[in-house]
Order: structure tokens, then sequence, then C-alpha cells
């Protein structure tokens, strides 16, 4: 199949592309990489009136580094940050998440703000930056607003968007040299979306430690202060875990097993 008829307009600006979003009249998709957007058009499960490219804004491609960590645009790809050309400020976290996800030539095309504003709770960004702290900022009628990437998402391919906003930006804190981090998600097959997914990280340095469970039927389990959740030698608890999975409505026993083979794996991954 094919798209359904819609009108195309190329935006060279933040500010333009939020103008042509306001439209009260059309319904509007910003188009960035389209590795999720380009198959939903063609099966036609959207049908925008108009989309408005914004892979030509000079801003949603700039990075900027400080002592703080690092800020890149929307449209950073996930390839940018497997080859470094995103400097890591995270020992490493990011470049083995963007490593893994699908294959080379989506991570060629697939950009970082694509991955969240789409919102599957399976991509690995959704769950990944809200492990490690991220916040995002938001460009929108009345201006910016920066918000915490776990309250971007706020249900299955569903964010906490307002008509006329996109995403503009993404700001990653920078690791402790104390840091540990763990990422494991459980698929069928590489480069498959994931059926479980956790991640972890802990950096004493910081007084950071933050649990994410990922790929379940709704948003991500964020967990931001999960000391609670390990034992003195850093072993899970995997008694509180299931009692997290009972009081999250997480009641597929098969399911949790797999969610929990995750959490352990990525617990392992973390060297705690």
């Amino acid at each position: 199949m094919k798209p359904a008829p819609l009108a195309y307009e190329r935006a060279s600006d933040v500010q333009s592309a939020v103008k042509l979003a306001q439209q009260d009249d059309v319904v509007v998709k910003f188009l960035a990489g389209s590795q999720s957007l380009g198959p939903m058009l063609n099966l036609r499960l959207v049908q925008p009136d108009l989309l408005v490219d914004i892979t030509h804004i000079p801003e949603l491609t700039q990075i900027d580094e400080n002592d703080e960590g690092i800020t890149f645009g929307a449209c950073v790809t996930h390839a940018d940050i497997e080859d470094l050309r995103v400097p890591d400020v995270t020992r490493g976290a990011l470049p083995a998440v963007a490593r893994g996800i699908a294959y080379r030539a989506v991570r060629n095309r697939g950009t970082v703000g694509g991955s969240l504003v789409h919102a599957d709770p399976a991509a690995d960004w959704v769950s990944t930056l809200a492990a490690v702290g991220a916040t995002v900022t938001i460009a929108g009628p009345s201006g910016t607003r920066r918000v915490p990437v776990e309250e971007l998402m706020v249900s299955v391919f569903e964010t906490s968007l307002e008509p006329g906003e996109m995403l503009a930006s993404v700001h990653i804190p920078r690791f402790s040299a104390d840091a540990r981090w763990g990422h494991y998600k459980i698929t069928r097959k590489t480069g498959e979306f994931a059926h479980a997914m956790a991640v972890l990280l802990k950096d004493p340095a910081r007084n950071v430690c933050r649990l994410v469970i990922g790929a379940i039927e709704a948003k991500p389990i964020v967990i931001a202060d999960a000391s609670a959740y390990f034992d003195s030698a850093g072993h899970l608890n995997t008694d509180k875990i299931e009692t997290l999975f009972a009081e999250s409505g997480l009641k597929d026993p098969i399911a949790n097993k797999i969610h929990m083979t995750a959490l352990t794996r990525a617990v392992q991954r973390a060297q705690l």
C-alpha cells in the first residue's frame, strides 16, 4: 500500500516547524528518520493531512557538551551515538544500547527523538533514557519546556506533547567515574523489538540508583530510588520485584518470569 494523499512542507527552523503544526484544521505529523512513521503511512495506520520535514533544521542535529553532561538535537541518529559522533558521557552505556537497536540501515536513519515520541514501550531509548535520568526539551507555541523522559510517555504510543509541540533536544547527565550500568533485553532474534527489558544505573558519587522495567504493555516502570530492591551484597531482591509486578498489574506469570530474567541479567552486567 501507499500513503493516503497528503501535503508536505520542509521546515527551516524549529519555530517554523511549530508554526506549521499549529493549524487547527489539519492533522500534522513531523517527519524525521521515518523508520516507524514510514511503514505506518504506507499501511495507512496514520493518515495526516500534512507532513512537516524537520530533517534539515540545523538545531536538531546540534551537539553541546559541558561538565554537566551532553545535549543533542532530536534528529541525532542511533548511528551517531553508536559511532561516537555524539561524545559518550555514560561510560559506554548509550553506545552499547545504540548498537543493539534493529539493524544498521535503521540505525543510520532512525532518530532518538523520533523513537521517544513514537512511544513504543518495547523500544530501547524509552527505557534507557529514563534510567539514565535524561530530560527532553519540548518546543511549542508558548516557548520551550523541559520534561524528564519518564514523564514524556504516558501510555502506549501516547506522549504528553500538547498540540503544536515537538521534541527539540535531549539532555544526558554525565556519569561519574564510579558509575555502573546494566542493560538487557530479550528478543526472539537480533534486531527485533524486545519482549522484556531492564536497565539499571548505580552511580554512588551522584547518589543515583535507578531501575527501569520496560517492554511491558504500558509505559516503563521507573524506580527512581531502587536501593531498597538490593541487599548489601548488591543482589536483587526478587520477592520485592514480584510484589512490584503485582502492584503494577503485571499478572502474567510467564511474562513476569521473562522480565525477572532480564532484570537479573541487567544487574549482573552492572557488576554491582
